[in-house]
């Protein structure tokens, strides 16, 4: 059956195994339901996620023009410490950073390749850990805005690392960890502007994957390069999917490409 769309990260459900969805605009996949069957992914032309139009994508899913004009992609999108909708002071578009900025916020450990730290929206728990491929994940703060978790990872992240090996994620080269202990050994370097919303109660969330191989070695799938692929899908975990040739492709880094996807 082809479908055909442009490219939004996989919208998810917890459960176990997680469940996958590739949603266009007028149709989506239940990805689950296509493991062990022949997808061809074919790229037709681009649509930037803000301006719509047939435009090389440059980041994050835009076109170079929009991607320096859009708000949804501000410095503090990437680094939450740069936030300063509490201020009252605007970036690109006060009304939307106080909207995204100025709720509850997590910063939390989690558990893909090694452990690390990062900020989330609450509204996106538990769906920030899946992005990440995280087997085991817990929160550290439970702040009221983007700026509090930000400075607390700045913090925090001098003694835990703040990146993920996607490679090693994707071929499962992993250890479960104690993150409740990681968490109670790193309470001491929260700032003190954030030390009241220490969490002390909860415990890891396991997370379970929908993947029937994993990859010996990974290579990734390049639009621009090969712009037309075909592969018998194995697995899913995070935002990538596992062919059974070791190809993956990451869903969320191809955000706005069109294509059309061919299942049988």
């Amino acid at each position: 059956m082809l479908y055909e769309g442009v490219l939004r990260k996989m919208r998810t459900e917890i459960g176990p195994p997680v469940n996958y969805f590739l949603v266009f605009d007028h149709d989506f996949i239940n990805m689950n339901q296509a493991l062990d069957k022949s997808l061809k992914i074919e790229c037709i032309k681009f649509q930037c996620l803000n301006c719509g139009e047939d435009r090389p994508i440059y980041r994050q899913g835009f076109c170079k023009t929009c991607f320096f004009e859009t708000p949804a992609a501000g410095d503090w999108i990437m680094k939450p410490e740069l936030s300063t909708a509490h201020l009252d002071i605007e970036d690109r578009d006060l009304a939307f950073e106080k909207r995204m900025q100025l709720q509850p916020h997590v910063v939390y450990l989690a558990n893909s390749s090694n452990v690390k730290v990062g900020v989330t929206r609450k509204s996106q728990i538990p769906t920030r850990w899946i992005d990440q491929g995280a087997h085991e994940a817990i929160e550290i703060v439970e702040v009221p805005n983007r700026y509090l978790a930000g400075i607390t990872e700045v913090a925090l992240k001098e003694h835990v690392g703040d990146k993920t090996s996607w490679q090693k994620m994707l071929k499962n080269d992993i250890k479960d960890l104690d993150l409740t202990e990681w968490r109670n050994r790193l309470k001491a370097f929260i700032p003190e502007e954030a030390a009241e919303y220490y969490i002390d109660s909860n415990t890891e969330t396991q997370i379970e994957f929908p993947v029937l191989q994993y990859p010996e070695k990974v290579k990734s799938l390049n639009l621009d390069k090969n712009p037309s692929y075909r592969g018998v899908l194995k697995g899913i975990k995070g935002q990538y999917l596992i062919f059974e040739d070791s190809t993956v492709f990451n869903i969320r880094g191809n955000e706005g490409y069109f294509v059309g996807i061919d299942i049988n």
